[in-house]
Formats: C-alpha cells, sequence, structure tokens
C-alpha cells in the first residue's frame, strides 16, 4: 500500500490540500509508519493548548488549588473519545462532518449548524487574539489595546506558509507545541508543587461542583478541551493519510490514527495540567487566592520562584500557543465553509475575515471593561465554545453510529453508549449554568 501525494494539490496551507494525501510504503517499519501517520493528532491537540485554556486553568489553579484537576483529566480525556469518533468518521466515509452535515440535514438546519461552527471559530480566535495581545504586553511592554492591533499582522503569517507542503505545516506546529511542553516543564521545576497534593487533585469530587464559581470553570475547561471546531477540523485533515479506499487500507489508516490522536491528546493534557499545577502551587499555595487573571501569573511568578526565568517563558509560551491555534484555526474555518457551504476563498482572505470577527469584541471588551478584565474574557469564551459543543456532538454521533454510512466501521455499542452519556453529562452541564445565570 502506497499514498501518492496528488500533482495538482492547490495552496497546501488550506484545508482543501487536504486532498494532499501523505507516501506510506507497504513495506515499511512499524516506526516510519508511525512517523508517516502522525500529524493529524497535532494539529487538533493545538486546539487543547490554547490561550483560552491558559485563562481556564489558571484561574481554576489559583481559586481552587488541585481540586479541579480532575474535570481537566475528564475534558481530556472525553476528547480522545470524540476525536477517534471524527478521524473514524472521516477515514471510513470520505467526507467530513461539514460536508456530511449540509448532506443530510434540511438546509436550514445545516445553515444553523454551520454558524454555530463560525461563532465557535470566532470564539476561539477571541481568545488567541487576547491571549497574543497578552504575551506582547508581556514581552514587548506595549498596552493590551496595543497588542490586539498586533494580532491582526498574523495574516502575514498565513502568506507565508501558503505555499507550504502540509507535513511542513504538522512540523511547525509540532515545534510550537515542543515550546509549549518545554517552557511549562521548566517552570514546574522552578515551583516545586507537592505532588501528594497533586494526586489528590486527580480523584473526582462532584461536591466540588455544586456552587456557580467552580461549575462555570469546569465548563470552562472542558469548552477549552473539546473544542467544536476541531470536531469538524480532524474529520477533514485525517483523510490525508487514506490511501485507496479498501477496507484493509481504511482500517489500517484507522488504527494508526486512533494512535497519533491519544499520543497528541495526551500530550495536551499533560500541558493543562502543568498549568493547573502550576497555578495551585504558585499561587493557590502561597495565598495568592486571588491571583485569576494571566498578566497577574505572569508578574507574581518572579517573587514566588526567586527570578525571571519563569515570567519569561511563560510569555513565550503565551505566544507560541496563540500563534499554533491561529494556524489551525484557518483551516479549521476552511473545512467548515467548504463544508457546508461548498465555498471556497484563499486562505489569507479566511483568516482576514475571521481575525477581523474576532478583532471587534476584542478591542470592545478591553476597552469597556479594562485591560483587567483579559483573564474573564478569555474564560467567557471558552464557555461559549461549551455551550455550543452538543451541537456538534449530535451529528457526529449519529453519523459515525450509522452503520449504512460507516459500514464496519460503525461505533459499537458500547462507544455510542458512551458517547450519548457524554452528550447528556455535557447538555446537563451547560443547562445547570444556564440555570445559576437566570435564577
Amino acid at each position: 500500500m502506497i499514498f501518492k501525494l496528488p500533482t495538482t494539490a492547490t495552496a497546501p496551507f488550506c484545508p482543501s490540500a487536504v486532498n494532499q494525501t501523505v507516501a506510506i510504503p507497504a513495506n515499511a517499519p512499524l516506526w516510519r509508519k508511525l512517523l508517516l501517520y502522525a500529524g493529524p493528532g497535532l494539529l487538533v491537540s493545538v486546539g487543547y493548548m490554547d490561550p483560552g485554556n491558559w485563562a481556564t486553568a489558571i484561574e481554576a489553579g489559583s481559586r481552587f488549588g488541585y481540586a479541579l484537576l480532575f474535570v481537566a483529566v475528564f475534558a481530556s480525556l472525553a476528547g480522545m473519545l470524540l476525536q477517534n469518533l471524527c478521524s473514524r468518521l472521516g477515514i471510513a466515509s470520505g467526507r467530513d462532518l461539514a460536508q456530511l452535515s449540509r448532506e443530510r440535514y434540511r438546509p436550514g438546519v445545516a445553515r444553523g449548524l454551520w454558524l454555530l461552527a463560525e461563532l465557535s471559530i470566532v470564539a476561539t480566535d477571541l481568545a488567541e487574539v487576547l491571549g497574543a495581545a497578552l504575551a506582547f504586553h508581556l514581552l514587548l511592554g506595549v498596552s493590551i489595546t496595543t497588542g490586539v492591533l498586533l494580532t491582526a499582522f498574523d495574516t502575514l503569517l498565513v502568506l507565508v506558509l501558503q505555499g507550504a507542503n502540509f507535513r511542513r505545516l504538522e512540523a511547525i506546529v509540532l515545534a510550537l507545541i515542543a515550546t509549549i511542553g518545554g517552557c511549562f516543564f521548566v517552570e514546574l521545576l522552578l515551583v516545586k508543587p507537592h505532588w501528594p497534593d497533586v494526586a489528590a487533585g486527580l480523584k473526582p469530587s462532584w461536591e466540588v461542583l455544586s456552587s456557580q464559581e467552580p461549575l462555570y470553570l469546569a465548563i470552562g475547561i472542558l469548552g477549552a478541551t473539546v473544542m467544536p471546531h476541531n470536531l469538524y477540523l480532524h474529520s477533514s485533515v485525517v483523510q490525508t493519510r487514506v490511501s485507496d479506499g479498501s477496507e484493509q487500507a481504511r482500517r489500517t489508516a484507522i488504527r494508526f490514527a486512533r494512535l497519533d490522536t491519544l499520543a497528541s491528546l495526551s500530550l495536551a493534557l499533560l500541558v493543562n495540567g502543568s498549568i493547573i499545577v502550576l497555578a495551585a502551587a504558585a499561587f493557590h499555595g502561597s495565598g495568592h487566592q486571588d491571583t485569576v487573571e494571566i498578566q497577574d501569573a505572569y508578574h507574581l511568578l518572579d517573587p514566588l520562584v526567586g527570578g525571571t526565568l519563569a515570567s519569561l517563558l511563560f510569555g513565550i509560551a503565551l505566544l507560541a500557543s496563540g500563534q499554533s491555534s491561529t494556524f489551525t484555526g484557518t483551516i479549521a474555518g476552511q473545512v467548515v465553509m467548504e463544508g457546508f457551504l461548498q465555498a471556497k476563498i484563499p486562505c489569507w482572505q479566511r483568516r482576514l475575515i475571521t481575525r477581523a470577527l474576532a478583532l471587534l469584541p476584542a478591542l470592545v471588551g478591553v476597552l469597556w471593561l479594562g485591560e483587567r478584565a483579559v483573564g474573564s474574557l478569555l474564560v467567557l469564551s471558552q464557555v461559549v465554545l461549551s455551550l455550543q459543543l452538543p451541537f456538534a456532538l449530535w451529528p457526529l454521533i449519529r453519523f459515525s453510529s450509522d452503520r449504512q454510512l460507516m459500514g464496519p466501521f460503525a461505533n459499537g455499542r458500547l462507544v455510542a453508549a458512551l458517547a450519548w452519556a457524554l452528550f447528556a453529562l455535557i447538555s446537563l452541564a451547560n443547562l445547570s449554568l444556564l440555570y445559576f445565570w437566570v435564577s
């Protein structure tokens, strides 16, 4: 079996170029196959490490210590299940979630799902704008407002990378993820958390979620982890590893896609867990429970760890997370637009439109609420993602369980039951939060 790279691929950085495939010789050793199949999971895992995750994790750690660490673990495990459904759907059906939604739902329903998907992308990009603006503020000394305006120029990065091979994009994302992970590893060594307390935080405690504040943060962590647009993205990019369409080839691709997803999202879990542990050890454990803003976290790390190294690493990692999310957000936007509307525009135009839609609420929020509200705006953007998540989960679970569509690759009873239970749990958590808001 060998995957051939089409010679007519267009705009390699765009998802329309997901038609590119990766050559995988049938007689390649296992280690080489693992490397060649790796990539789609990395692109998806970036969404699990964006600035929105930082805000929710820092607030959770500083306010409640390690108590919400189990929520991050649960959210990541849920993400692994759902992203595996996405990869299975894309490989088995040969179409992504957006395309199937357009084909199988009435036009009005499909347009509604498209609008919700676009809203989730804008909410994600809002977090990226605020995170990058804060990074510029911390590293360059500019105001948050100026930092927001500077993020408008990241469209130039899309222009630079538009001619890049898809595997090169995956390599860039891997380098950014390695930067983020390396920064947090060094910071954890500096802060020196109490590991028995960390282990205790992994034990689920539903009593912690019985009041509004921790429930709000828990839903924010969930929305920051399992992002709706990632479900559309993964079902598309995973098809870069599909070959001749035979059952055996698809079975092999699904097996390696599962390994890629589990490995990539395990890495994301380590990063997100590290942020909560870092915030809990540096702030909650030292009497700074009120430290819930990212900018406060940056400044207070200096005296707590005895130097400026952690602060510098914190700013660099924040910038890296925002830029890596920008790359994948552009691809997700193209997937959603092409799948639902069958419309294609150049990547830089898609990036410009998304960034313009995110810049306006970011500027309004900062100017109206003040620069101190950046952390609150970041958390709110992640809660918005969680509220939209069920509308992406419903078609995903239905399609991936449809034996007429999926054939022998349809979800088994146990997987389907777990997926529907997860859907019910997320919907119930969202409804509970809405009840707290209106009561």
